[in-house]
């Protein structure tokens, strides 16, 4: 049985008050990850890891993302509560729930089959009703398409083109783009008639994104 204890809710804090000295702003998401206990996220044995702003490998060669770079991504969205936002990467679940928290109606897309099902228990256990899907991430959930916000938790070599049509007017897509070792995390808007314009958002380092608009062709599983 998952616990969030006053150990654990001291360790939030403590990390949090660290996000904040690096240079996290935005109360939403300050208060998401206040709320959120990542050490549900990890193995028991990982409880320290868990409140350390590291990245930490959750199996099948990724990771769940460094708390800062979670919550630098989720500042950048400019989440609204009731935004119909794109996650593209469920991973862990983490991410997830930190929108979740700030009042996003997710759709999240993963496609290794073990994280999917994992992220899936975790949520529901959590009371956050997020819609997962297994698939291509890299080519995004046309058929509910448009999303007020799109966020991309792996590194592409170019903004895929499906996921920037399925951005809505008046939208925002969070993306790391570069190559497979090191990615300049980058924000377009679209605006209220189409236009789309770029803003880049400095150095991260994300396992890369796989699939038909990604780094490769690969199959789900």
């Amino acid at each position: 049985m998952l616990k969030d204890e006053y150990k654990h809710k001291g360790l939030r804090k403590k990390l949090v008050k660290e996000l904040i000295e690096k240079g996290l702003t935005s109360s939403e998401v300050i208060s998401a990850m206040e709320k959120v206990p990542r050490h549900f996220f990890l193995e028991s044995a990982f409880l320290e890891q868990a409140y350390s702003d590291i990245a930490f490998p959750i199996g099948d060669g990724q990771t769940i993302s460094q708390p800062f770079t979670v919550g630098f991504q989720s500042q950048l969205l400019m989440i609204k509560r009731g935004d119909k936002v794109l996650e593209i990467g469920t991973g862990s679940g983490y991410q997830s729930s930190i929108l979740c928290e700030m009042g996003a109606k997710l759709f999240s897309i993963e496609r290794i089959k073990t994280l999917h099902k994992n992220a899936k228990a975790i949520l529901d256990f959590m009371g956050y009703k997020a819609e997962l899907f297994l698939g291509d991430g890299s080519l995004g959930l046309k058929v509910f398409a448009p999303f007020q916000k799109i966020i991309v938790t792996a590194g592409a070599p170019l903004a895929p083109e499906p996921l920037l049509e399925q951005l809505d007017n008046g939208g925002i897509m969070v993306i790391p783009i570069g190559n497979e070792k090191e990615q300049v995390m980058v924000r377009y808007k679209k605006d209220l008639s189409g236009n789309v314009t770029r803003e880049e958002h400095g150095i991260f380092k994300f396992v890369p994104l796989l699939g038909e608009k990604g780094w490769k062709t690969t199959s789900v599983r």
